[in-house]
């Protein structure tokens, strides 16, 4: 490694800032165990400015009784409010898998943001506020065995007709990819 700094530094204005522990929102914590990716401080900070912070805990990121459409509820008057904390959201799925679905499920009606919709964003926040310490664990003794999990719902959405599918990917314990799209 450190050749490889001497290396970098003789062709190019380089600094070694030491190990890494936080980065654009990401906090990298490490032990022995392994390395916790996290986005704990970006968490509180999204709760502090939406107005979330003291809010009652939700149990799961979206309510399962509830039933997007994009013509559910009455037109948002200022739809950039939504399309910022959707924005937000998105971010947050780096480190928070699973907050995907729902992040992208809202995501599709930033056309025309609903007060439904943001019902729900509300409640993924309620969520967020519950866990917002979660992120990613890569441990350091898992095995190195590649596995693959995969799902769909087969024509599920009422406005489109098309199906929603979802995957993810292990590393030995570690989920290491994922991807939920329409």
């Amino acid at each position: 490694m450190d050749s490889l700094k001497q290396f970098l530094h003789s062709h190019f204005k380089l600094k070694d800032l030491g190990s890494l522990k936080y980065f654009l929102g990401l906090e990298i914590a490490r032990s022995t165990y392994g390395i916790v990716l996290s986005q704990r401080q970006y968490t509180l900070q999204l709760l502090e400015d939406t107005g979330f912070l003291a809010c009652k805990p939700a149990p799961v990121p979206m309510d399962p009784q509830v039933h997007l459409l994009a013509t559910s509820g009455d037109v948002l008057s200022d739809a950039s409010q939504y399309r910022r904390l959707i924005g937000r959201l998105l971010y947050l799925t780096l480190s928070r898998p699973d907050i995907t679905f729902a992040v992208h499920k809202l995501s599709q009606f930033l056309a025309q943001p609903r007060s439904s919709h943001l019902r729900a964003a509300h409640y993924l926040l309620r969520y967020l506020k519950s866990s917002p310490r979660q992120g990613l664990f890569f441990s350091s003794s898992s095995a190195l065995q590649l596995r693959a999990f995969s799902d769909a719902d087969w024509g599920s959405c009422p406005d489109s007709q098309r199906s929603v599918i979802g995957y993810c990917v292990f590393l030995g314990d570690s989920l290491v990819s994922w991807k939920v799209k329409r």
